[in-house]
């Protein structure tokens, strides 16, 4: 072959190299900066982590959480309420950009959705009425609980459930943690299983009489973080550089005092893993 095909050869070659490879997708850290706005799915029936004011404005740990990440990105925050079943879709199908919603980090999850190292943990406990007589996890068999699908709590308590293979014993799954209250509080059901923060801050609140956080659950604790799509890694080590900077700057703690204020904000950090 002579210099001269050689060399047609070579650059026919090249532009066709080029031309299958396309052109090259922006970074979806690159799409928020230039859209100039943060979609953050936030579960806003998760009292303190997410909910609404008097004013019907979205509030809580999660929120002030989109919020930061908005300002250190330079954008405008927009919260997407999003049912707990909802997470994953809304991302998914791209109404979010990044989900700020209480996530757990389990192995099934991450086959979907890329995962942030964590930004908060849950320690759970038992949500009961008064006078019921649970006082204790194991109390709960023959009793008829429920709890939100999909979450991290439902899914242990309803294992449980069926372990004990108790024929006076039922859990139910419900699409939101108002539907879990409301339920509990009609007798429905005579226990769920919730995060020790969301216990104490609908006690608080007194809207449900009776309501009495009692045992606590034996469940790992569940740690949770920000999701995002698998694929866009950049945006991941951003995120994860964030929660990062929450922490060492002390706004991480803040946040848990303004919006929990129980005892010392847990560790994020798993012992013998990593610190």
């Amino acid at each position: 072959m002579s210099m001269k095909k050689g060399l047609g050869l070579f650059a026919s070659l090249a532009c066709f190299a080029l031309a299958t490879v396309g052109p090259a997708k922006a970074d979806k850290l690159d799409d928020i900066i230039a859209s100039g706005k943060l979609r953050c799915a936030a579960v806003l029936d998760f009292p303190p982590m997410g909910s609404r004011n008097a004013a019907n404005e979205p509030i809580g740990f999660d929120v002030d959480y989109c919020n930061d990440l908005a300002k250190a990105l330079g954008v405008k925050a927009e919260i997407v309420e999003t049912p707990f079943p909802d997470r994953i879709p809304a991302l998914v199908s791209g109404r979010v950009d990044v989900g700020v919603a209480s996530t757990s980090d389990t192995l099934e999850r991450a086959k979907t959705v890329g995962f942030s190292i964590p930004y908060f943990a849950f320690q759970m406990v038992i949500l009961t009425k008064d006078g019921l007589g649970l006082a204790t996890y194991d109390q709960l068999k023959g009793r008829k609980t429920g709890s939100v699908s999909g979450t991290f709590e439902a899914l242990a308590l309803e294992a449980d459930v069926k372990k004990w293979a108790d024929a006076k014993g039922s859990f139910r799954g419900y699409q939101t943690q108002a539907d879990v209250f409301l339920a509990l509080s009609q007798g429905q059901i005579e226990a769920t299983v919730v995060t020790s923060t969301v216990a104490a801050a609908i006690i608080k609140e007194g809207k449900y009489k009776g309501f009495v956080m009692t045992g606590t659950a034996p469940y790992v604790t569940d740690y949770v973080s920000l999701i995002a799509l698998r694929q866009d890694q950049g945006f991941i080590n951003y995120l994860n550089l964030f929660v990062n900077q929450q922490v060492r700057t002390g706004r991480y703690k803040e946040l848990w005092d303004k919006w929990v204020g129980l005892g010392d904000a847990p560790n994020l950090t798993v012992p013998g893993v990593y610190r």
